[in-house]
């Protein structure tokens, strides 16, 4: 495969990009920078949400509006992207969506009124929906099946790792430089990651573009994936788990800065770098489910959040911490698995597909991490705890559901079929 190849030549036989060939390695770095990309201009501001609510006088439930307006535009524009992305070319519409991103990412540190900010990071939202359904199709479209879950998890490890970075990072320039400064930063780096991006990704071989079509065709499109055994529970898994890791990470800051804790800016960036467990697990959990199952390695993974929410109700830090790298470490695991098997059962028209995965995840991530703040406001961490730990069971029951989906059994699971 290379780069020259064309965007939109039709392929009646997949031409599979096999594991372990320089092509595969191209994919999986390029779509490691996209989800680097996506991440961290998304979550960038997560910590500084205390800095941010002193900065404009705002409670801590308006300042995550800085990040659920985000998460909240990106959820709905999916469902465009995906739409659009029948008819446009994979690269390009990922790359210009990357761009625009990193752009308004310093734009939202420029403007002087809270409002404005909030406009410009709710538009940054939703020009970032060019990229995670159609990333998740691509994979889907070009990586022979064996090989799916590995690059599928490596994607979802960039999209850790842009967390981590993103949060670290920015915290330790916001002690030096302040938080604007540090969101432009962020910006910068964000534009760099698009370029390598689209510098390494070749074309699409197996897309077919289908120009003209009317939205009625789309709509029918998500019904079908609606209808189809097994994928309403991985979209409602998605929004649930993402709704209670966001939420963790949303309020945890604002913990931490009081009694008897008392943290600073940049010390409250390290505990971020449990990411680095949420890296390692998506790429090792997306091998684990091409050769295990996906079903056991999925719940395992819930099962560790579920652990990790428990700690993060005791007193001493270590334990706190601990909690925080075992939630972080299931909800990859799970993220990972779940994202890969959409991909698996989707009959047609993945990015539908992977447009609703990520509308149910986004909108959990908005929906569920402001009305943390809910919980936050009265009565501290034990609400927010007990909060998360529902949406990690509901979790659990829908995934308990997915027990004997087999793929192999499923008709037209592949893209050949």
């Amino acid at each position: 495969m290379t780069s020259s190849a064309s965007d939109t030549a039709p392929a009646t036989t997949p031409m599979w990009t096999r594991r372990g060939t320089a092509a595969y390695r191209r994919i999986s770095v390029a779509l490691f920078l996209a989800g680097f990309a996506t991440f961290s201009l998304l979550y960038g501001v997560q910590p500084l949400l205390p800095a941010i609510a002193q900065a404009f006088g705002v409670s801590p439930a308006e300042s995550s509006l800085a990040l659920s307006l985000s998460t909240g535009m990106l959820a709905f524009a999916i469902l465009g992207a995906g739409a659009v992305s029948s008819a446009v070319a994979r690269r390009p519409l990922m790359g210009a969506s990357m761009c625009a991103a990193a752009a308004l990412n310093i734009v939202a540190a420029l403007v002087p009124d809270w409002h404005a900010l909030l406009v410009a990071r709710a538009v940054s939202g939703f020009v970032l929906g060019g990229v995670p359904a159609v990333a998740m199709a691509y994979l889907a479209e070009e990586i022979e099946p064996p090989g799916l879950g590995l690059a599928m998890g490596l994607y979802v490890g960039g999209t850790a790792f842009g967390g981590m970075m993103g949060r670290i990072g920015i915290s330790v320039l916001t002690e030096f430089m302040g938080w604007r400064a540090a969101l432009i930063c962020l910006g910068v780096i964000g534009l760099a990651a698009a370029a390598g991006f689209a510098a390494l990704l070749p074309a699409s071989r197996n897309f077919v573009p289908r120009r003209g079509q009317a939205w009625s065709d789309h709509v029918g499109h998500w019904a079908a994936h609606l209808r189809r055994p097994g994928l309403p529970r991985l979209f409602a898994i998605a929004g649930l788990l993402m709704g209670a890791f966001v939420t963790v990470y949303n309020y945890i800051g604002f913990r931490l800065v009081l009694p008897p804790y008392g943290l600073n800016q940049t010390q409250i960036g390290l505990i971020f770098t449990a990411y680095v467990f949420g890296i390692v697990s998506s790429a090792v959990a997306g091998a684990l489910a091409d050769r295990f199952g996906r079903w056991p390695v999925m719940v395992s993974g819930m099962v560790c959040m579920g652990a990790g929410l428990m700690l993060t109700c005791v007193a001493p830090l270590v334990g706190v911490v601990a909690g925080i790298v075992g939630l972080t470490f299931g909800f990859f695991v799970a993220h990972a698995v779940a994202s890969g098997w959409v991909g698996r059962l989707a009959v047609g028209s993945k990015g539908h597909a992977s447009s609703l995965y990520l509308l149910s995840y986004y909108l959990g991530s908005s929906v569920m991490g402001s009305v943390g703040g809910w919980f936050w406001g009265h009565g501290g961490w034990w609400p927010v705890a007990g909060f998360t730990l529902v949406l990690v069971g509901l979790a659990l029951w829908s995934a308990w559901g997915l027990r004997h989906v087999d793929v192999a059994r499923q008709p037209g699971a592949t893209m050949g079929a």
